[in-house]
């Protein structure tokens, strides 16, 4: 699980945008603990980066890549295995980030 500001850093998408994505993107909420702060899991993430590329890359607005979003889970669950090891991926790679972080 990630806070905030490390998905921040992870993805280079700003605090106040991720909070703004949660309440208008169906299925985006991470998850509080006790404190209420948020804490993201690697679905999460990759969520962040596909609306990212959406936006910003793409031109969406935001209501084109909440529909873009709706669709493509739609397909990713026909493609379960793959989907998978592609997260298994990130996840390492997110680990491997903060681990050289350590050592700047």
């Amino acid at each position: 699980m990630y806070t905030i500001g490390q998905v921040e850093e992870i993805t280079g998408v700003k605090q106040h945008v991720l909070r703004y994505w949660e309440e208008v993107i169906p299925g985006f909420a991470p998850k509080k603990d006790f404190g209420g702060r948020r804490l993201y899991s690697q679905k999460d993430i990759e969520t962040v980066l596909r609306l990212k590329h959406l936006i910003y890359q793409k031109k969406f607005t935001i209501e084109g890549a909440r529909d873009q979003i709706i669709s493509e889970s739609d397909s990713f669950e026909k493609n379960a295995d793959l989907l998978l090891e592609l997260r298994a991926a990130r996840r390492e790679l997110s680990e491997a980030f903060f681990a050289v972080r350590k050592f700047r």
